[in-house]
């Protein structure tokens, strides 16, 4: 029953401009324009649909992750475009001074978009 097409994920933002701005300048990603206001984010062979909430609230988790080869060099790619990484120092999850962690599960590092949700880069080999 739902296994005839792909499933694809969504969330929201407070301006698709900002969005589109970020997404598709910033990072580097092709984003797309549709006809009910909505933006089309084209991550290899998914879509995400990033739509806009007046009274948005931004997640309070990882909303989308982007798999690199290296973090380090993807956090300092990132750095130089402007973007900072969020500092974590929890029992459970550290991060260093560029704001990536080592611990146990794959080396990740969180930043978040203009309108505050959460995404994170990490390394897949």
């Amino acid at each position: 029953m739902l296994n005839n097409k792909e499933a694809f994920s969504s969330f929201s933002v407070d301006d698709t401009q900002k969005a589109k701005e970020f997404y598709g300048k910033t990072l580097g990603l092709q984003v797309k324009d549709d006809e009910m206001g909505t933006l089309a984010l084209e991550t290899g062979s998914s879509t995400v649909m990033i739509y806009p909430k007046t009274d948005h609230e931004p997640a309070t988790f990882t909303v989308l992750n982007f798999p690199v080869d290296s973090v380090e060099g993807t956090v300092q790619e990132l750095n130089e475009k402007g973007i900072e990484f969020e500092r974590y120092d929890m029992p459970d999850l550290k991060t260093d001074e560029k704001g990536i962690s080592r611990g146990e599960g794959p080396v990740i590092a969180w930043f978040k978009d203009p309108a505050g949700n959460i995404l994170s880069v990490l390394e897949t080999h």
